[in-house]
């Protein structure tokens, strides 16, 4: 087993994950969007589930869709190696006909660090991973775009786009919005209404992997494979606008 081995198995199962969901999309159609919902996260986690435990069965996971139990498991704390994966992020825009802005997230965990992981994006037909990262675009300098959520943007976001004269974006999962900065389509990403580690974990590697800033909206280090998995607040942006968005959010807050 190799580090290369192991990006390239994010990807694969990432990809491969997004095509099942793309197979439920079709098959369960968009007219019970509760049903839609529950049968995407099903069969994208039956999935992922069972292919790590064939592929990497010494690791453990730890899954947006996992049971309390087992998420709650001490062997995952002291395990070397976790995988950490959100099924389906943005699970809203997957039940909605005609939205590309939903997610596949498979990271991995290792001793302390990401060491591997990708992002599908199903309906757009492309994943980004830690093999062969995006190469970041340039930023010219002037106003620049700050993706938020679609239904609940932070206040202090609002407040920090006027005073860095910034515009908002409204983008659906948190993988979506991070593989944005990835893409060009936006230059940073801030969010702080709560999320979980699966939300960041492959995102914020392949951000890393890339050369994009990651961060706590405080400027401090995302931790992972944590006993309490809440990651509440997260910044992504291009290397160059990191310290201008944390000092606008130091002002906001004090």
């Amino acid at each position: 087993m190799t580090i290369r081995d192991d990006h390239a198995l994010a990807a694969d199962l990432a990809t491969e994950a997004g095509e099942h969901l793309l197979a439920v999309r079709d098959r369960v159609g968009f007219a019970d969007q509760a049903a839609l919902k529950a049968a995407g996260d099903r069969a994208s986690h039956e999935f992922l589930m069972e292919a790590l435990a064939r592929l990497r069965p010494s690791d453990s996971v730890l899954s947006e869709e996992a049971t309390r139990e087992e998420r709650l498991d001490p062997r995952r704390l002291s395990a070397d190696r976790v995988w950490i994966v959100d099924p389906l992020d943005g699970t809203r825009e997957f039940s909605e006909e005609g939205r590309a802005d939903w997610a596949v997230h498979v990271a991995l965990w290792e001793r302390g660090t990401l060491s591997a992981g990708a992002v599908a994006l199903p309906a757009q037909g492309r994943t980004l991973g830690t093999a062969e990262p995006p190469k970041l675009p340039a930023h010219e300098g002037g106003r620049f775009r700050i993706a938020v959520s679609r239904t609940r943007p932070p206040e202090f976001v609002q407040k920090l786009a006027y005073l860095a004269g910034a515009d908002l974006v409204p983008i659906g999962s948190a993988g979506a919005k991070i593989c944005a900065v990835l893409t060009g389509e936006v230059e940073a990403y801030v969010h702080a209404g709560g999320q979980y580690e699966w939300d960041s974990a492959a995102p914020v590697a392949v951000a890393l992997a890339a050369g994009a800033h990651a961060s706590r909206v405080d400027g401090s280090t995302l931790t992972y494979n944590q006993a309490d998995p809440s990651l509440p607040d997260i910044l992504v942006s291009l290397p160059d606008l990191a310290s201008t968005l944390l000092a606008g959010i130091r002002d906001l807050h004090r």
